[in-house]
C-alpha cells in the first residue's frame, strides 16, 4: 500500500524541520510526502532540500485558503492509494505506518483517527497541555480513549482516508471551522468505515502561549456549535459538559452573595476535582510542574471550550 501524506504548512518552517526528521526513520517505507505551502510569508522549501534523498517529496504553494482546503489541494495531487493527514506541529513515531498498514487492512477500514501525545522531551507547559485535551476528567477520552473505536471522530492533526473515500466526499468543506469533524461525521453517514486506531498516535508538539492556548479552546467550542449546522446530532450530551463546568462555577461564584451553603459545597466539588487533576497529571508525568500547570490548563480549557459554545449557541439561534 502506498500512503500519500499531506501536511499543510503556514509560516512554520523550523516545525516541519521536526517532522520530516521523523519521518526518515519509519519502518514502513512505501509513502510520499506531498507539502502544501498555505500562502505562508515564511517558507519551508529551502529546509525540503536537506530531504530530498530520504524521502519522496513533492512541494506546492498556493495562495492562503485554509489548512483544509490546503488538504484538499495536496489530496488531489497524491498518488497513493490512502491519505494520511499530519499537522506541521508534529512528530511521527517511527512504527507509525507500520502499524497503520496492519489496522487498516485488518480492520478494512476506509479511514481512521489516531491520537496525540506528549513526548518526554516536551516542555511542562506543552505536557499540561496535552493532558487537559487527552485526560478522563477533561475531554471524557474523546480524543483517544474510547471502549467503541468506530464512534471516534478524527481530528485533522493525525487522520486519514481512503483515496476512494476522498473522491466520493470531496473532502473538506468548511476550512478552520472544525472541518476535520465535519468530514468525519459525513463520512460514517456515507457508509464508509472510519475508526480509532488508537496505537497511531502522533506526538503533538504544540507551540501554543496561554493567549493562544485560551483562543483556541474558546474556538474549539465555538466549531462543536459550528459543524452542527451541517450535522444537527453532531452536539452529544459529553459534548454539554465544558459549559455546565463553566456555568457552574459561575453559579457558584454568585451564591456566595445569595445562598454561601451553595457556594462552600460547590466550590468543595471543584477544590476536588482540582486535586484529581494534579494528582493525575503529576503521577502520569511524574513532575509536580506539569500537575500544577496542568489543574490551569485544564480549568482553562474546559471553561473556555464551554463559553464558546454557548456563545456560538446563541450566535446562531439569534442568526434563526
Amino acid at each position: 500500500m502506498l500512503f500519500s501524506v499531506i501536511i499543510p504548512v503556514y509560516n512554520r518552517p523550523l516545525e516541519i524541520k521536526e517532522l520530516l526528521e521523523s519521518l526518515t526513520l519509519q519502518t514502513y517505507k512505501n509513502f510520499e510526502v506531498i507539502i502544501i505551502e498555505d500562502g505562508s510569508l515564511f517558507t519551508c522549501e529551502d529546509i525540503l532540500g536537506q530531504f530530498a534523498s530520504d524521502l519522496n517529496l513533492s512541494y506546492f504553494f498556493v495562495e492562503n485558503m485554509g489548512q483544509g482546503f490546503a488538504r484538499n489541494y495536496g489530496m488531489r495531487h497524491a498518488k497513493g492509494d490512502y491519505f494520511v493527514l499530519f499537522d506541521s506541529d508534529c512528530i511521527i513515531p517511527s512504527q507509525y505506518f507500520e502499524i497503520l498498514s496492519t489496522a487498516i487492512i485488518s480492520g478494512k477500514l476506509d479511514a481512521h483517527g489516531g491520537p496525540d501525545a506528549a513526548d518526554q522531551n516536551f516542555s511542562h507547559f506543552q505536557k499540561a497541555i496535552n493532558y487537559s485535551m487527552t485526560s478522563l476528567l477533561t475531554t471524557g477520552g474523546i480524543r483517544g480513549k474510547l471502549k467503541d473505536p468506530a464512534t471516534y471522530q478524527a481530528r485533522g492533526y493525525n487522520m486519514g482516508l481512503s483515496k476512494l473515500a476522498f473522491k466520493k466526499s470531496g473532502g473538506f468543506k468548511d476550512p478552520n471551522k472544525a472541518e476535520d469533524i465535519e468530514l468525519s461525521i459525513r463520512l460514517k453517514k456515507m457508509g464508509f468505515r472510519l475508526e480509532l486506531i488508537e496505537e497511531a498516535f502522533v506526538y503533538h508538539k504544540r507551540k501554543n502561549t496561554w493567549k493562544s492556548f485560551f483562543k483556541q479552546s474558546f474556538s474549539f467550542g465555538e466549531n462543536r456549535i459550528n459543524v452542527s449546522r451541517f450535522h444537527p446530532d453532531a452536539v452529544k450530551f459529553i459534548h454539554l459538559m465544558p459549559s455546565a463546568f463553566f456555568l457552574g462555577w459561575m453559579i457558584i461564584l454568585f451564591s456566595y452573595f445569595v445562598f454561601k451553603p451553595l457556594f462552600f459545597l460547590g466550590g468543595a466539588v471543584y477544590a476536588l476535582w482540582m486535586f484529581l487533576v494534579l494528582l493525575e497529571a503529576t503521577l502520569h508525568n511524574r513532575s509536580i510542574s506539569v500537575g500544577i500547570l496542568s489543574v490551569f490548563t485544564s480549568f482553562s480549557q474546559l471553561s473556555l471550550y464551554g463559553a464558546g459554545m454557548i456563545t456560538e449557541g446563541i450566535r446562531k439561534r439569534i442568526k434563526g
